[in-house]
């Protein structure tokens, strides 16, 4: 009696989980703890739920297999052999391997270690706790806590307190200076010094009377308040700034504008994305986040970045304004609210429509082609990836999709309207980059260099460049799109003429593979109250 009631739970279990007889299954407890499948379960509640998880399925198994090839769209080992048979032929006549057979080995050695391997279920968009609280979403994919732990921060404090006495080489300060300065050679507490450098060699230190332990007390809590997510992170914050700076010095700004707009414009980049959660505005809205309440729809997140900035200054010791007067410190908030606020992209077409109409008859002392023009430079400046070399810029995109295609599983997951440009279903690498660089990037470059002229080749040059790079991947993957659609088509009018014992047979003589699948919880739960 007891081991029929083992195979009815184990049944039951299953079936809440849409398993197959060969699927493995985890339960846990209300504490984490792994627990065995029995009669003698205790029920349970709404306030202390188990948790059940399909860690593996056997995908050579019918009708599983038959899905997953579905939902992947191609044989990843046929796709591995034909790049490799691509990559000899490629060899042999040009004597070299193009960048984008490496890319695209890369991109097949990716998905393979992310597929095969079930710490990554929530790479596939696949595993949700869906438990209810009023926390704010997570970023489900990232192994770190959104927020930064009080060691973490701590730890990169007191490195950046060592080394913020120390003297910076001026072939550093140099580099500083340049668009084609690498991001991912420093730590996050030698940034911190590199953004007090900035500070420092733009004479603000000394025309805004700054004393220095407020501004490192003011970079820390800056630091403290980006989050853990792949994009919008602290070195996002850096990339932004340092092409600020690069702009301001390349410009040669300091002869046509005062100190205290540099100053507004520098400090907008260093605070543009305060406390980013990795969802866009869309996002917010649709959701209806605590963000989308409080601002009205109207750019939560921009307006969140920017009280985030002001709850920082508004403390004495981490306020660099504090010895600023009274009509100062109100033109400096003023410029950095409109400032952030011209970071959203839906505003994109108004602001740069509004530089056009203005270029012909530019006026350094008139005040509002001065603040079209900060808007244009932090635009610029927040979208200037690609301006970099290659090295560089292509592991922002990395990152970039990541939190895209996460946001998109994200609202799969909870019935929202799916953002296009965020869907990995229809989404790829170059594709993302291409029309991108074309409708929006360019524009907009092309604009600023035509009030200076000297910017074309720092960063109009590089960016057509990318432009090129990545329409020469599209069209690759678009040419093996097809020969694999029709490999495929070939493949099914053969399988047509074997009968379906032969079919059988082969599913049960091939080693099985393992992925992960999604369990409904709330029939799960539904279950589990049943059979208790």
């Amino acid at each position: 009696m007891e081991s029929v009631l083992c195979l009815c739970n184990s049944y039951l279990f299953r079936a809440a989980a849409e398993a197959g007889p060969h699927d493995i299954l985890k339960l846990y407890n209300p504490k984490g703890s792994i627990i065995n499948i029995s009669q003698n379960l205790e029920p349970n509640t709404s306030s202390s739920c188990y948790k059940l998880e399909v860690v593996a399925a056997d995908c050579n198994s019918e009708p599983l297999g038959v899905e997953l090839a579905g939902a992947l769209g191609f044989d990843l080992s046929a796709m591995e052999k034909r790049l490799q048979g691509l990559e000899k032929k490629i060899l042999i006549e040009a004597g070299e391997t193009p960048a984008v057979v490496y890319e695209m080995k890369k991109q097949v050695d990716s998905f393979r270690e992310k597929l095969e391997s079930v710490e990554h279920l929530s790479w596939l968009g696949l595993f949700k706790d869906l438990s209810e609280g009023t926390h704010k979403p997570s970023p489900f994919y990232h192994k770190r806590s959104l927020h930064k732990t009080r060691k973490e921060c701590e730890h990169v404090r007191e490195k950046f307190l060592q080394m913020s006495s120390l003297e910076v080489s001026e072939e550093v300060r140099q580099y500083l200076k340049t668009p084609t300065f690498d991001n991912w050679q420093w730590e996050d507490a030698e940034i911190m010094v590199l953004l007090q450098v900035m500070y420092t060699d733009l004479d603000f230190i000394a025309t805004f009377n700054i004393e220095p332990e407020v501004l490192q007390q003011f970079l820390f809590e800056v630091y403290r308040r980006y989050n853990n997510i792949p994009f919008h992170n602290f070195k996002h914050c850096f990339c932004v700034t340092q092409m600020m700076y690069g702009l301001i010095w390349l410009t040669d700004l300091r002869s046509e504008m005062d100190s205290i707009d540099l100053l507004i414009m520098l400090t907008s980049a260093v605070c543009h994305d305060l406390d980013h959660t990795g969802y866009n505005n869309a996002y917010q809205i649709n959701a209806r986040t605590e963000l989308a309440l409080r601002y009205n729809d109207i750019s939560p997140l921009e307006n969140h970045h920017c009280a985030v900035a002001f709850e920082i200054l508004e403390k004495s010791e981490s306020n660099i304004f504090r010895n600023v007067s009274m009509d100062q410190y109100k033109r400096i908030r003023e410029g950095i609210i409109k400032c952030i606020l011209a970071t959203d992209m839906t505003r994109h077409n108004e602001i740069l429509n509004k530089f056009k109409s203005i270029l012909p008859v530019f006026d350094f002392t008139n005040k509002d082609h001065r603040d079209v023009l900060m808007m244009i430079l932090i635009k610029v400046s927040d979208i200037s990836n690609e301006a970099r070399p290659m090295e560089v810029a292509e592991p922002w995109l990395d990152c970039l999709l990541q939190e895209f295609y996460n946001q998109s599983d994200m609202e799969k997951l909870e019935g929202l309207p799916v953002t296009p440009f965020m869907d990995r279903d229809k989404v790829t690498k170059p594709s993302s980059q291409t029309g991108f660089i074309r409708f929006v990037l360019l524009p907009l470059f092309i604009e600023l260099a035509n009030l200076f002229p000297c910017l074309e080749q720092h960063i109009i040059n590089p960016v057509r460049k990318a432009l090129d790079y990545y329409t020469e991947m599209e069209k690759a993957l678009e040419r093996e799109k097809q020969n694999r659609a029709q490999s495929e088509n070939t493949a099914k009018s053969k399988e047509t003429s074997v009968g379906s014992q032969s079919r059988a047979n082969t599913c049960d003589a091939t080693v099985g593979k393992y992925t992960s699948r999604p369990c409904k919880y709330k029939e799960f739960l539904e279950a589990l109250a049943l059979s208790g």
